[in-house]
C-alpha cells in the first residue's frame, strides 16, 4: 500500500521499501515509563511511551537522531504493537505516549483495534501534519503533545528538510488547540500541549511563537523547552554548536508575561543535559 501518510505524501509502499520518512514496515527504538514528560503527562508512574523509528522533517539538530535517521531500532507487527499497549498499561502508565506515530498513523489505528488503552492516548507529534490525517488520530486521541519549531521558514528551510514546515504546522497547532481540556488532580486527561525548543540565535522566533499561543484557544498549554544541546549534525552550523543563552532565554520568557500566556510550563534554564535523552533499546 502505499504511503501518504505525511505531508511529504511519497508514496512509498512501505511493506517494500522506505519512505522519505527512512523506514518500511513498522519499526520503534524503546517503549518505556518516561519521566521526563510536563507534569501532567509523566504525573506520578510515568507516560508510557513508545518511539518510533524515521522522520520525513529531518531536523539537522535532532536529538533523538539516531531515531529519526533510522539507523536503530526493531520492526515489529501490528499485535506486538497493541501487546506493547497492554504491557505499559498493566505497568501502571499513566497514559499511552506515541512519539513521531504519523507516518505509522494506519498501523497504530490497527492496533488499537486489537487493544484500546483505558488510559488516555497522547499523540506526541513534530508539528508537520495534514489536517486530514489529524482527524483520523482525533478519533483515538485523548491528548495532543505537539512542537511548533519555527514560524519563520527561513529556519525551517536551514534546519529542515521541509522549508514548507510553518505552512502546515500552524493550521495543524489551531486544529489540535480545540481539544477540550479535561485535569484530575493535576492529570491531564483531555487537552492540548504546545512545545517550543528555544535554538540559538532564534529567540526573536521563540517571540513569534509565543505571540501565536496567544490567539488560540486559552486552554491550551504552552511548553517553553531550554533543553537545546548541540546533537545531530550541527557541525555544519556555527550557531547551533553552542547552547541557547540566558539573554535569550529571558527575551521568551519576557513574551509569555507580555502576551498574557497563563497556562505554561517552563523548563529551568540547567535543563540542557544529555541525561535526559533516552538511551534506546533497539
Amino acid at each position: 500500500m502505499k504511503c501518504f501518510g505525511c505531508p511529504v505524501k511519497c508514496g512509498a509502499d512501505r511493506e517494500i521499501y522506505a519512505g522519505l520518512c527512512g523506514v518500511k514496515g513498522l519499526k520503534i527504538a524503546k517503549y518505556y515509563l518516561h519521566p521526563y514528560e510536563e507534569p501532567c503527562i509523566s504525573y506520578k508512574n510515568g507516560s508510557g511511551c513508545i518511539f518510533f523509528c524515521g522522520c520525513s522533517l529531518k531536523c539537522v539538530f535532532c536529538q533523538n537522531f539516531e531515531l529519526s535517521r533510522n539507523s536503530r531500532g526493531k520492526e515489529i507487527s501490528v499485535q506486538e504493537l497493541a501487546d506493547i499497549f497492554k504491557e505499559l498499561e498493566d505497568m501502571g502508565a499513566d497514559n499511552i505516549n506515541l512519539v513521531t506515530p504519523t507516518h505509522y498513523l494506519r498501523d497504530i489505528i490497527r492496533a488499537l483495534e486489537i487493544y484500546r488503552p483505558k488510559i488516555p492516548i497522547v499523540y506526541n507529534t513534530h508539528g508537520y501534519e495534514n489536517i486530514e490525517d489529524l482527524k483520523l488520530a482525533d478519533e483515538f486521541t485523548d491528548i495532543w503533545l505537539t512542537d511548533l519549531k519555527f514560524i519563520d521558514p527561513m529556519l525551517a528551510k536551514r534546519y529542515t528538510a521541509r522549508a514548507d514546515y510553518p505552512g502546515y504546522a500552524l493550521p495543524a497547532v489551531k486544529f489540535m488547540s480545540q481539544k477540550p481540556l479535561k485535569m484530575q488532580d493535576g492529570k491531564m486527561l483531555s487537552g492540548c500541549i504546545v512545545r517550543h525548543l528555544l535554538l540559538p540565535l532564534a529567540a526573536y522566533d521563540g517571540v513569534n511563537v509565543v505571540k501565536f499561543m496567544s490567539g488560540l484557544n486559552k486552554d491550551v498549554y504552552f511548553s517553553l523547552m531550554s533543553q537545546y544541546i548541540p546533537c545531530g549534525v550541527v557541525a555544519r552550523y556555527n550557531e547551533l554548536k553552542r547552547r541557547i543563552t540566558k539573554r535569550e532565554y529571558n527575551t521568551v520568557l519576557a513574551a509569555v508575561e507580555r502576551y498574557g500566556l497563563k497556562n505554561v510550563f517552563v523548563q529551568d534554564f540547567s535543563s540542557a543535559k544529555e541525561e535526559f535523552i533516552p538511551k534506546w533499546d533497539y
